[in-house]
């Protein structure tokens, strides 16, 4: 069974969207064998289908290979616990309402051990009944990071028994390279891909 696209999580004001395309992913067939083997290279490592994502990052390869580099860091190799990464990196596509980091990381999320209970109760934020300590303050760095550009006194407070230094610079890198990469997704209108549409709208992740 399928959920409708108008059926699935919105948030309020809607997803953000530019109304077009404004930069379109280099398609399949004018891609040259360097960015057609990249590609492929890309999503066997990655086991990601984010197709569209990497073939609109190739505009700009000096820019790929950085932004590879440093997000691999965080994001599928990084020191903090894995569904800690997601559920922070959910919670940012849901506050800047950018349907293709939500739409992606559902899927990863889902990969990575969140529930589909967790992932339904995320744009609840961190009062939502259900949430342990520690995620509760995930989630409130999230949020005040997209509203302040900082963490608060008493969320730091808690996030510093659960976290050494060093993993919560890493916490903090993540939560505002996810931030940046929203905006130039928005900004650009990139499409969710095909297969990610369909793990959409398969999942039980949708308005009551």
């Amino acid at each position: 069974m399928t959920t409708p696209i108008e059926q699935q999580l919105t948030p309020p004001g809607g997803w953000q969207t530019p109304g077009r395309v404004r930069i379109a992913p280099i398609s399949t067939g004018s891609a040259s064998p360097w960015q057609r083997l990249a590609l492929e290279v890309i999503q066997r490592f990655g086991k990601l289908d984010a197709a569209n994502l990497w073939r609109l990052l190739m505009h700009n390869p000096r820019l790929m290979r950085g932004m590879l580099g440093f997000a691999s860091k965080m994001m599928p190799f990084g020191e903090l616990d894995r569904r800690d990464t997601e559920l922070c990196i959910l919670r940012v596509g849901w506050n800047c309402r950018a349907r293709y980091e939500w739409g992606q990381h559902v899927d990863i999320g889902r990969r990575a051990g969140l529930t589909e209970a967790d992932i339904a109760r995320i744009p609840l934020g961190p009062m939502a009944l259900g949430w342990s300590t520690k995620q509760q303050a995930l989630l409130s760095a999230c949020d005040e990071f997209h509203a302040d550009r900082m963490v608060s006194a008493p969320t730091w407070q808690i996030l510093e028994k659960y976290f050494e230094e060093r993993l919560l610079l890493e916490l903090l890198m993540l939560i505002g390279y996810y931030e940046g990469l929203a905006g130039v997704l928005n900004s650009v209108g990139l499409p969710l891909d095909t297969k990610l549409e369909q793990v959409l709208a398969a999942s039980r992740i949708h308005r009551g």
